[in-house]
Order: structure tokens, then C-alpha cells, then sequence
């Protein structure tokens, strides 16, 4: 496992690649605010991010996540890097396209609309189990 931290009264693992990653999602916003036509930057930092987290077997929040193309790693900023529409056919849907290699993304936009690991039942329960193992 990752070297654990003290952060408070709290142990948070893997504190310092969290940092970096924080730190390299700022650094590319404040590079493509400041400078848009710099997206080779902007494509590394983001890439590096992905390498980070896969390598370390961390997940990604999905406000991130939703932030980075799939095809050309670009970080996506409505307006500056893509293009962001809502489309209601059966329901309510956000598509957002990437400027630069066009490649859209679709996601629900709803309020009762919740990811997966913000429902319930995603929830792993500690109650069922009452300190025994499997089996």
C-alpha cells in the first residue's frame, strides 16, 4: 500500500499524489486561461494526471474526469477548449465536444440524477457483515 500521511486528525493515503494531481489540474486550468493557444502543455499536464492516477491505482473524482477528453487529453473549459449544449429528447442531456479533436461526451443532467457511488446501495454496509469474514 501508499504511504499514509497525518492530515489533522485524519490518516489520508496516498496524500502527496493527490497533491500533485491537484496541483497539475491548477496548473493546466491557469496555463489555458492565461495562454489558449499553448494545448500542448495543457495535453501533458492532463495525460500526466491519468498516467499518476492509473499507475497508483487511484480513481479520479468525476468532476475531473468529466474534465478531460478520452481521445486527445485536452482539458475541457466550456468556451475556451469545447462546446457545451443540453439536449432534452427523453430526458435532459449535457453534451460537451472537444474543440480540438471534436469528440463529444453525453452525460445526464437531471437533479434527482445521482453517479453511481453517490447512491446507497453503492454503499458497502458494515452492519450485514458483524466483524465476520466471508465465509
Amino acid at each position: 500500500m501508499g504511504k499514509e500521511k497525518k492530515a489533522g486528525n485524519v490518516y489520508v493515503p496516498n496524500r502527496e499524489i493527490f497533491q500533485r494531481i491537484n496541483y497539475l489540474y491548477q496548473a493546466a486550468h491557469m496555463v489555458l486561461k492565461n495562454c489558449p493557444s499553448n494545448t500542448e502543455l495543457v495535453r501533458f499536464y492532463m495525460q500526466s494526471i491519468k498516467t499518476m492516477a492509473k499507475r497508483q491505482v487511484l480513481r479520479l473524482d468525476p468532476s475531473i474526469k468529466r474534465n478531460i477528453c478520452k481521445k486527445c487529453f485536452m482539458l475541457l473549459v466550456p468556451g475556451i477548449s469545447a462546446s457545451v449544449r443540453f439536449k432534452a429528447k427523453q430526458e435532459k442531456r449535457c453534451v460537451i465536444r472537444c474543440l480540438e479533436c471534436n469528440t463529444v461526451k453525453c452525460f445526464i443532467h437531471s437533479k434527482d440524477y445521482k453517479l453511481w457511488g453517490q447512491q446507497p446501495e453503492a454503499w458497502m454496509d458494515q452492519s450485514h457483515t458483524n466483524g465476520k469474514g466471508p465465509g
